[in-house]
């Protein structure tokens, strides 16, 4: 049981889906482990980095005159991606108008002089000037005391430096960051997540059915493999690269098994055929010798030897399925045929017969030669093992056949053996080579049908299931 509880985990697209899901999971711990580090740093960090390359950028927009001095930062028309995301119709200036108390520039010479600066005017600074150009890079001040953020970023022209400064406040950045940068970052993950989950799930899911849908249709190719269809091999179109060697090589096991069971039968039968002579032969000299008990002793061992190469000729013919003509047999014609066959040795044991009466026309679709070695054998087996005095009964209907003695049984333990080859039961009146029983396995398997064996309290009872039998009930 604990097999068949585990036997999911097995699953190669049980195994593909976790992962899946693993690094999905992982996939938006992560997205969601950034956000969270945004939104507790403040964007400190960020701000500081969104800040320089403003400046970079606004310093490519920086306007100068004839001469090459600084005028003015942009034009009515943006044509840049700025970090912003200003949509093309703003004005530079207008922006710095409207947010002198939060941003700001200014425009420096070599020597540290403003010769620029935005509307938020010279005071806005920490002081008029440096002594000396400025360093490029970031820096911080507070005005009014709001914390402010600033960089620096060199401009040549004209073989002239100039040195654009743009100052933030960090109160503004922080506002552009949970009134938009967040929320939006968050839409986008969730919608990531939704995306991860309702479409690539799915798509995975289908993928990987028709990925194994090959591997599916192996499994109900090699499922159908018997003895009886060793010849059959598994297809190879289209099944995936990387187990058709697999199949190549379950192939190659089915030719060899195919080529070995062939030589045990072609074996068998041969073995069986060639003793048929030699017996018949001594049974020749035996009989033409003096009456002795040495003579009955082996006649009766010659007769059962030749009993034994006879079943295992019949045991040989029943394992080849092509030796079949199936047919539709009446089976109270064939039932009485076998039972008028033995009649005598039912007489000889002193057991009786039972068989039903015609009440309704019951057919089945089978070889009519192997249909009466079966019945042959089975009531023959019943009555070697049934106690003198009792009967052997027939019972059949459209889908069963049951032929049952009043002997002693088979125990529990040993019912699944009697199908052995060679297996005899105890209580036998003859010297048998336990193949009867095995020769009706054969034939039920050729057939399709299926063959158990029942305690019936007392004797047995053997059953014969056909339920896809092809039959015709006519009323008599």
């Amino acid at each position: 049981m604990r097999f068949v509880k585990m036997h999911w985990l097995n699953s190669l697209s049980v195994k593909v889906l976790i992962a899946y899901v693993i690094g999905a999971v992982l996939s938006v711990l992560l997205i969601v482990a950034t956000a969270i580090a945004i939104v507790s740093t403040q964007g400190d960090v960020l701000s500081g980095l969104d800040v320089a390359d403003a400046t970079r950028d606004m310093a490519e927009e920086l306007r100068f005159d004839s001469g090459g001095v600084p005028i003015g930062v942009g034009d009515n028309r943006l044509d840049r991606n700025f970090s912003f995301d200003l949509q093309e119709d703003f004005n530079l200036e207008w922006i710095f108008e409207s947010l002198k108390q939060e941003a700001a520039y200014r425009v420096l010479d070599a020597s540290g002089k403003v010769v620029l600066y935005s509307a938020a005017g010279a005071t806005f600074w920490p002081e008029a000037g440096a002594a000396g150009p400025p360093k490029p890079g970031r820096f911080e001040f507070e005005h009014e005391g709001v914390a402010m953020r600033g960089a620096t970023e060199a401009v040549e022209r004209n073989g002239q430096v100039w040195y654009l400064q743009m100052a933030v406040s960090r109160r503004f950045m922080h506002l552009m960051y949970q009134a938009f940068a967040l929320p939006f970052t968050g839409a986008g993950v969730t919608l990531f997540i939704l995306v991860l989950l309702f479409v690539f799930g799915p798509c995975v899911y289908v993928a990987l059915r028709l990925a194994l849908k090959p591997v599916r249709r192996l499994s109900e190719a090699a499922a159908e493999i018997s003895p009886r269809s060793l010849h059959a091999r598994l297809p190879t179109q289209a099944v995936p690269s990387e187990i058709t060697p697999l199949v190549d090589s379950f192939n190659r096991v089915l030719e060899r098994l195919e080529q070995g069971y062939r030589i045990q039968q072609e074996f068998l039968a041969t073995a069986a055929h060639e003793l048929k002579t030699p017996l018949a032969l001594v049974r020749a000299q035996v009989e033409l010798s003096p009456h002795s008990a040495d003579r009955s002793m082996l006649l009766r061992d010659v007769e059962h030897m030749s009993r034994q190469v006879q079943q295992l000729l019949h045991l040989a013919e029943a394992s080849e399925v092509q030796n079949y003509r199936p047919t539709l047999i009446d089976m109270h014609d064939v039932v009485h045929e076998a039972a008028s066959y033995l009649q005598r040795m039912a007489d000889a044991a002193s057991v009786r017969l039972e068989l039903p009466q015609r009440t309704v026309d019951v057919s089945w679709q089978a070889d009519h030669g192997a249909l009466f070695t079966l019945l042959k054998n089975l009531l023959e087996n019943a009555i070697q093992h049934t106690a003198a005095g009792t009967l052997v009964s027939v019972e059949f209907d459209a889908t069963t056949l049951s032929v049952r003695d009043w002997g002693p049984g088979v125990p529990q333990d040993q019912l699944s053996k009697i199908f052995a080859r060679f297996w005899r039961g105890p209580h036998r009146r003859d010297d048998g080579a336990g193949l009867g029983l095995t020769i009706c396995q054969e034939i039920a398997l050729a057939h399709g049908w299926e063959l158990r064996a029942h305690r019936a309290e007392p004797g047995l009872r053997v059953v014969v299931s056909s339920s896809s039998s092809a039959r015709a009930d006519v009323p008599a």
